[in-house]
């Protein structure tokens, strides 16, 4: 490593797994932060300064054909998911999926997964990939992973993220999974949202999950068990400015996010040549701790009560699976997770 006027520059000698790994994350950073915007400027272009404006509206007719796909179980391939970019995407960082007991293919599950991240890196490699081995790990389980609704506005990256098994995070979505005959679903929910961006950071163990319920009510209704994860790592892969609770800057992003529907985090990672600012994310472990299932009987019209106990009672779990595992992944023994 070279440094040159304060930067740290990668050297020229790196070998040749780590260049893949990094074309890897390039390549999903271009696919779920770049490509939308292009995808929605390039039809623009084509359709008032082309010839080939016929083709966008062909695809407009494709869209609304196809736009209930999204929220019934979306279109996920195997060759994308064991597409080999995946081993390298996760060993950069490296990712690991850690099981603590196993999940029965008998069974359908909602898969909690904490914290959120800037950009909830852990949670697309464990469920929509196999970097990390999740079909080896657990047998006979089929992920999906709730994600925006956005996510499937901006034309073609939608085919893109829907061959990846990403389905729509509505509440039609999750009833079609859990309704459609057959068990073994696994439906991961990125629970702490988006509110949840902005306590991405290194030393901090807040979760945004006291309101959070709707998970808890439809586990009842369908008797899916609720499974706790926790990705170790996920909030130092990148470096967030400062933004306590209370500050200027948090009342503002906090207004941003009630008035847009996401929150603007204020981030730095590393570059493609350099180790020292950029949008890449650090070369920091993450890993997934995988908690038991926690039983859930189906009942038709749970109550306030029902609803109240069964959140208390996944709470508990996620705070005994942190307290479990933490000082295995570098957290202080003295640290505590905070659940707002």
């Amino acid at each position: 490593m070279t440094k040159v006027a304060g930067i740290d520059w990668a050297p020229v000698n790196i070998p040749f797994e780590r260049r893949m790994q990094t074309l890897a994350v390039i390549h999903f950073f271009a696919g779920f932060i770049l490509m939308p915007i292009f995808c929605a400027i390039i039809p623009i272009y084509i359709l008032f300064y082309t010839s080939y404006w016929w083709t966008v509206l062909v695809y407009a007719l494709w869209f609304y054909y196809d736009k209930d796909t999204s929220r019934k179980g979306s279109r996920p391939k195997d060759w994308m998911r064991h597409a080999r970019i995946w081993k390298h995407f996760a060993n950069y960082f490296p990712i690991t999926l850690v099981k603590t007991a196993e999940l029965s293919p008998e069974k359908n599950y909602i898969m909690g997964s904490h914290p959120h991240g800037i950009l909830s890196i852990a949670v697309f490699a464990n469920t929509c990939t196999e970097g990390t081995n999740f079909s080896k790990t657990f047998p006979g389980i089929k992920p999906s992973l709730l994600t925006l609704v956005g996510q499937f506005w901006f034309p073609f990256r939608r085919e893109y993220t829907m061959i990846h098994g990403a389905v729509e995070s509505s509440r039609e979505s999750l009833e079609w999974l859990l309704e459609t005959p057959g068990k073994g679903r696994a439906i991961a929910i990125v629970l702490g949202g988006a509110e949840e961006v902005l306590d991405a950071h290194h030393d901090c163990f807040d979760l945004n999950l006291s309101s959070r319920r709707g998970f808890v009510k439809y586990a009842l209704r369908y008797g899916a068990d609720l499974v706790p994860m926790y990705n170790f790592g996920e909030n130092s892969v990148y470096q967030q400015v400062q933004n306590p609770r209370g500050s200027k800057l948090r009342r503002f992003q906090t207004y941003f996010k009630k008035m847009m529907g996401f929150s603007p985090p204020i981030f730095q990672g590393r570059g493609i040549f350099n180790y020292t600012f950029g949008l890449l994310p650090f070369r920091s472990p993450i890993c997934t701790v995988v908690g038991a299932p926690i039983h859930v009987d189906k009942v038709d019209k749970p109550t306030e009560e029902q609803i109240n106990e069964l959140h208390i009672k996944y709470c508990d779990a996620l705070t005994k699976l942190f307290d479990d595992h933490k000082t295995k992944y570098g957290v202080p023994e003295d640290a505590t997770l905070k659940i707002y």
